[in-house]
């Protein structure tokens, strides 16, 4: 049998799993992020945790072969070199930091391959997922932050140096207030779970003094609430659905994709987002456009991250069709 090692680098947890060619996780195993988030000791939990993937298969089941280990971290990945061209300060100096060139000296037997976290979740759905009969799909992952990838004719579109699926930082407000990327009016600072938050303490915070609601003022309280019925909530939930929708339009002229893949952990924690999503964007998308294009959730589940990273040690070899 064959399969490959996956690991998801996240703000919060390391993710290592052995995943076939099938996209069954053989193994699987999570580690908390070294406190603080310093590169270097996530480097150090990166390197002994795919070492004790290693023995573990070893010990346990020789007939394994390994085709290579993959890597999905947060962050902007450049595709020639597999080291980090930039990320945001939930992994401080973690910016530069060279993961597959490390990787390779430590496993040299082994081929390492690095890309953005939500590429790999657009390949755990290329492969395994909801993007396995398209070819032309986006995928968007509504999480504290706001991700994106898109694939084109079955291939993951890169951009010039790997920058490409910056979709949270497409801008719904020229005049909205600044984001961390330099522009105004992301949808990130609307439509995440961190810009949820923000947007119902500011519409608290400019009540008046008016008694604060039943329900935590959290994006998660949030989408409960507005499940519920609350009021405060459903009219902050039509600023945060205008502006996805908004978006959702924007990326389906620009792109013409047969499928919008939402996933992330606020799309898994309110079912009732959805099908909003699909009515916010519905009317502000051109007839012909709609007609062609699916708003579909993500069908791979919280370990699609270790299935995508793994996915990319045989990406080359296989196509949709």
């Amino acid at each position: 049998m064959e399969a490959a090692i996956g690991v998801d680098i996240g703000g919060t947890s390391l993710k290592f799993g052995v995943v076939d060619r099938e996209g069954r996780v053989l193994r699987h195993w999570t580690r908390p992020t070294p406190a603080g988030g310093a590169s270097e000791g996530i480097m150090s939990e990166l390197l002994a945790g795919i070492e004790r993937m290693l023995a573990e298969l070893e010990a346990e089941a020789p007939e394994i072969r390994l085709a290579g280990i993959g890597i999905g971290s947060a962050g902007q990945i450049r595709a020639a070199d597999g080291s980090v061209a930039f990320a945001v300060d939930t992994i401080p100096g973690w910016t530069n930091t060279p993961i597959k060139r490390r990787v390779e000296e430590r496993f040299p037997s082994l081929p390492a391959y690095v890309d953005n976290d939500v590429n790999v979740l657009a390949l755990a759905e290329r492969y395994y997922g909801a993007g396995r009969d398209v070819r032309d799909f986006v995928c968007l992952a509504l999480g504290t932050g706001i991700g994106g990838a898109v694939v084109q004719g079955g291939k993951l579109v890169h951009g010039a140096y790997g920058g490409a699926g910056e979709l949270g930082h497409l801008s719904v407000d020229f005049n909205g207030p600044r984001c961390s990327c330099g522009n105004y009016g992301c949808i990130e600072l609307y439509a995440s779970g961190s810009g949820m938050e923000r947007l119902v303490r500011e519409r608290y915070a400019s009540g008046g003094g008016a008694a604060a609601p039943a329900w935590e003022l959290t994006a998660a309280g949030l989408l409960t609430a507005w499940q519920a019925g609350d009021a405060m909530a459903t009219e902050t939930m039509d600023i945060v659905l205008g502006a996805l929708g908004s978006a959702m339009a924007g990326i389906i002229h620009a792109l013409n994709p047969e499928a919008i893949v939402l996933g992330g952990g606020v799309v898994e924690h309110a079912p009732a987002l959805l099908p909003a999503i699909v009515a916010a964007t519905e009317p502000r998308t051109s007839p012909v456009m709609w007609k062609h294009v699916r708003i579909v959730p993500a069908l791979s589940g919280n370990r699609s991250g270790v299935i995508g990273a793994a996915a990319q040690a045989w990406q080359g070899e296989r196509t949709i069709f």
